[in-house]
């Protein structure tokens, strides 16, 4: 009998068991007019039923107290301070920890990413031996099909795990780990092995099957993450003496990781799946599903009617109302549903990438002065713009700075009660602005916030009806040129000759009357950038789109985050929680076979 896999994560596995209700009602031989358990999978609905609950568990990722969480507040383009005299927002130290890099391995978001991702897996792998106890019940290419569907997932889920961690329990098999943790140039191995055997044979997205495929793992995916796990190798410590030993059949990976990159992005490119939206904010609009950029996303439902809770993190996409302040709440009042939170903001120095060419040189104190600094940034959509009146501006940009006005068709601004002084007795008027003035106890009007996500304004939607984007196109461009730029095969003209990088480049200056020059004049010709000047480019276009955190580790720029206290090398990985370590199996000697990562023991 075999034993179940990670009994080490008893919570874990309860919530994966009890996803898997219609899975356990095929195993067992319940009578539905008779047909036997190979009859039940012999039929492709019922194959599609089971295939279909391995997406579950990714909807708890783009959570504050989820992966989005960990890869947003620890890189540069991410803050949660704590607002209202420090009672909002505070979570015990929680959220500073985050900032500062001084985090420790009792934290509670690394519990729920470690839990939610070993639940995942443990389906998918659950799954997948109920699909190979039964493949000759099935047609060939129906097993196929979904086997590598899962093993894909299952694939995203270690890959979060490892992405914070490193040393993970990965396992292909719904069994019990009793071995020790994984180093990460073995995961990586396992990882890149994976999804290199499935992505030829998965589904090529076209437009007669674009539909079908939406929100479910496909060759193009397959391929993305392929490109990312290439792209980041030498970051995760690997080699290719430390790597492509562990994979079968190395001849299929000839080449340096970023010669391998670059063929994986050209396989992307060249299906001619995927392409760049005119508008940047048509990829985050409340109705998005449409977007040809989406390479796989989280599928949302805004409504109620599927909320569920795995610890703290929850199944519904919050991230619009996190950032923006309280008062957003009563200028969309009476139709918004849930009420703005006031939390996460930018660090004020990452919005430096959107510097105008020949602003003058600001202060610290600058970022508190909205006047001075209309001047300071340029015309791209993405950014906070040159209007910086909030809910009066005349144009939408990405990040929102500014006043907050009482209601969509009121010039008076919302007024702040709990800011109260002689000249306002009744409190202050909402103006919000780049600078934060406290790591413990910042203003409620502090930083400028993320405002690429359409809110609903129809009282439709209680969360975020904006499908999550995981990977889009653009970063399959980004991630070619820069291999280029590192050593791999092939010319930069290749990606920056393309019509759809053409359109990356003009909609990010919509509102100029030479949008594509007007990109040239802020940032030069892409052409010629520099490894830097790409990483600069790939935080405007993928702000809080979770890889951010791997782009600063991979260019040796984790550390220098402003407000980060906490340098030291092993930062880069999360440590292992400490329920996980304290429930770990024992070894013949009676000593912990999993242990804390190296240079954590004593942090």
């Amino acid at each position: 009998m075999k034993k179940i896999l990670y009994s080490l994560t008893a919570a874990a596995l309860m919530c994966s068991l009890s996803a898997c209700n219609a899975l356990d009602s095929l195993l067992e031989e319940v009578n539905y007019g008779n047909p036997t358990i190979e009859d039940m999978v012999s039929n492709e609905a019922n194959v599609v039923m089971q295939v279909g609950q391995i997406y579950a568990n990714v909807k708890y990722t783009h959570d504050h107290w989820g992966y989005w969480g960990l890869m947003t507040i620890t890189a540069d383009e991410g803050l949660c301070v704590p607002r209202n005299g420090g009672n909002d927002w505070n979570d015990g130290g929680y959220w500073l920890r985050q900032n500062t890099h001084t985090w420790d391995h009792r934290g509670e978001a690394i519990k729920e990413v470690w839990n939610v991702t070993v639940s995942g897996a443990v389906l998918c792998n659950q799954i997948i031996e109920t699909l190979n106890t039964y493949k000759e019940n099935m047609a060939e290419d129906v097993y196929k099909q979904y086997l590598g569907e899962v093993e894909v997932m299952r694939t995203y889920y270690f890959y979060q795990l490892f992405e914070c961690f490193g040393r993970i329990p990965y396992t292909e098999k719904f069994e019990e780990v009793t071995g020790p943790l994984l180093e990460p140039y073995e995961v990586w191995s396992y990882l890149v092995a994976t999804l290199e055997r499935n992505a030829p044979n998965m589904a090529v997205v076209n437009d007669a099957n674009r539909a079908s495929n939406y929100g479910r793992t496909t060759q193009g995916f397959a391929y993305a993450l392929l490109s990312r796990l290439y792209l980041n190798a030498e970051s995760y410590g690997c080699t290719p003496d430390n790597v492509f030993k562990l994979i079968d059949k190395p001849e299929q990976y000839q080449g340096s990781f970023y010669d391998n990159c670059v063929r994986c992005c050209d396989m992307v490119i060249n299906a001619n799946s995927y392409d760049v939206e005119k508008d940047y904010f048509a990829n985050f609009a409340l109705k998005n599903d449409d977007s040809r950029e989406n390479i796989f996303c989280i599928v949302e439902n805004g409504l109620t009617d599927d909320e569920h809770d795995f610890g703290k993190v929850k199944n519904k996409m919050r991230i619009p109302y996190n950032t923006h302040h309280y008062g957003m709440q009563y200028y969309y009042e009476p139709d918004l549903l849930l009420d703005t939170w006031n939390g996460f903001c930018a660090r004020p120095q990452f919005l430096e990438i959107f510097k105008a060419k020949d602003a003058p040189a600001i202060s610290d104190a600058d970022y508190f002065d909205n006047d001075k600094m209309r001047e300071h940034y340029n015309a791209d959509v993405r950014g906070p713009g040159y209007e910086l009146h909030g809910t009066a501006n005349t144009k939408t940009w990405g990040w929102f700075v500014g006043e907050v006005q009482k209601g969509k068709d009121s010039k008076d601004l919302y007024l702040d009660e709990d800011v109260v002084d002689d000249e306002n007795p009744n409190g202050t008027p909402t103006v919000l602005h780049v600078g934060v003035s406290s790591l413990s106890n910042a203003h409620n009007f502090d930083g400028a916030r993320l405002n690429k996500w359409e809110m609903d304004e129809t009282g439709t939607y209680k969360y975020s009806e904006n499908d999550m984007p995981i990977i889009r196109y653009p970063e399959i461009l980004w991630n070619k040129i820069e291999a280029i730029k590192r050593g791999g095969a092939g010319s930069v003209d290749e990606v920056t000759t393309l019509p759809a990088f053409k359109t990356l480049m003009k909609r990010s200056f919509a509102y100029s009357t030479n949008p594509e020059q007007a990109f040239k004049d802020a940032y030069g010709d892409p052409a010629g950038w520099s490894l830097d000047q790409i990483l600069d480019e790939r935080g405007r276009e993928f702000s809080w789109e979770m890889i951010r955190r791997r782009d600063l580790i991979r260019y040796d720029k984790f550390s220098s985050i402003q407000y980060v206290t906490a340098k030291e090398p092993v930062r880069k990985w999360f440590p292992i929680p400490f329920s996980v370590l304290e429930k770990s199996l024992l070894d013949e000697n009676g000593n912990k076979i999993w242990t804390q990562t190296p240079g954590y023991e004593n942090l």
